[in-house]
């Protein structure tokens, strides 16, 4: 007789629908990048001015801040893969027609639904991400994620502002739409994964009332998560955009030396992303490994803003600083996913990433504003003032989670 022995071999860590999301996750960088990457050109081709350009920018932002949480809502209500495909189309055609449509109106319209599909992408890709990967690849999983992100804002500048050398504003938009429409077929052609999804439940019982209806999921834990979103893009918003004006203007660096030291930045924390990720992997403690290394950034940078350093120092600083402020993503991705309750990942991610579009509207302001008045090092003195505040949240959360951890290991029964 023929004995068939069960299939013992581990599930396969989803390595497919990790491309796929960080396909769309590249496509959503590239998205946010491709007005700001055409700046210089801009204003010749519309008629219009920086500030216009700037207005077009915020209509972006705003929207996107807005509409992010309901469409959090949406995406565990209507399944993470057809929101995602649904933002994904939109942004390819806001981008496609201005193409075609040139005028100044049609750009704050065009950017109004860009903002509305960017909203899609953080709360979709990481309901997915957390349904259909393994819990013990799941920090590298959100690295991948999060680095395939950096990765198309980072080349966004030069890809298009090179396809402008060559054939004009018009099809630098139209490439931009086509990396959609690539990314929207890459996710079509996957399935929702639901499997993970259905195994968080009885790990997590500590996230249920008492008379049986899963806890909402605005809760202090998040408001917070939100907050701490806040300040991570104040401290690294102030460095990643206002740094090289400030080298210049307030410590003397060269043009160049001071490019370096926001490229070393720039590239170290992509890189700290995927070590981040795995060191991820190895804990439970993500608040302990988030506040460690945040810490960390804040006395590099501190010694950036004190001064009196050499050009090859303040690129040594930075680039470290930038790769400590890289690996707490995943941590800070895995405090959000403990926090949320279970099926909820979507309502989660949306809210708590209005947080970075409330830094990334309130801080550039604030920046320019001590620009103008020749505080030069403050900028570098308020992001070590904005990371001392993330490494305190940070902590509380991870007392929280402590918490909830020790809430959901079954007691001893006595006798």
């Amino acid at each position: 007789m023929n004995v068939s022995l069960p299939n013992t071999s581990p599930p396969r860590p989803g390595m497919g629908l990790l491309a796929r999301v960080s396909a769309a996750h590249f496509v959503s960088h590239l998205h946010i990048l491709a007005l700001p990457a055409l700046l210089p050109v801009l204003p010749a081709f519309l008629g219009v001015g920086f500030v216009e350009l700037g207005l077009a920018l915020s209509v972006f932002n705003i929207v996107s801040a807005l509409v992010q949480a309901p469409l959090g809502f949406a995406v565990d209500r209507f399944g993470a893969r057809r929101v995602l495909l649904a933002g994904l189309a939109l942004g390819s055609a806001s981008f496609a027609s201005l193409a075609f449509l040139h005028s100044y109106a049609w750009l704050l319209v065009a950017m109004a639904f860009a903002g509305l599909a960017n909203g899609v992408y953080h709360p979709a890709d990481y309901a997915m991400l957390s349904a259909g990967i393994q819990e013990s690849r799941l920090g590298r999983a959100f690295s991948v994620h999060t680095f395939s992100g950096f990765l198309g804002g980072a080349i966004a500048p030069a890809m298009l502002l090179s396809i402008h050398a060559v054939g004009g504003v018009p099809w630098a938009f139209g490439a931009t739409a086509l990396a959609g429409l690539i990314a929207w077929f890459t996710v079509w052609m996957s399935r929702e994964p639901v499997a993970a999804q259905r195994a968080r439940p009885a790990q997590r019982t500590g996230t249920a009332r008492p008379h049986g209806r899963p806890l909402g999921v605005l809760t202090p834990a998040i408001a917070a998560l939100t907050l701490l979103y806040v300040f991570l893009n104040l401290s690294t918003g102030s460095i990643e955009k206002f740094s090289v004006s400030a080298l210049v203007g307030g410590y003397g660096q060269t043009l160049p030396w001071s490019n370096t030291a926001l490229t070393a930045f720039l590239f170290a924390s992509a890189f700290g992303v995927l070590a981040g990720g795995t060191l991820a992997d190895r804990t439970r403690r993500h608040g302990l490994v988030a506040a460690a290394a945040f810490a960390g950034a804040a006395v590099l940078t501190a010694l950036v803003a004190w001064g009196g350093l050499p050009p090859v120092a303040f690129v040594l600083c930075l680039g470290v600083a930038g790769f400590l402020t890289g690996m707490i993503a995943p941590s800070r991705d895995m405090l959000v996913r403990a926090a949320a309750p279970p099926g909820g990942e979507g309502k989660a991610f949306g809210i708590v990433s209005t947080g970075f579009n409330i830094g990334g509207a309130v801080g550039p302001a604030f920046f320019g504003w001590l620009l103008d008045r020749g505080h030069f090092s403050a900028i570098f003195w308020a992001a070590v003032v904005f990371m001392a505040i993330t490494v305190g949240l940070t902590l509380l959360q991870e007392r929280g989670a402590a918490r909830r951890r020790s809430a959901s290991v079954p007691r001893a029964v006595a006798g």
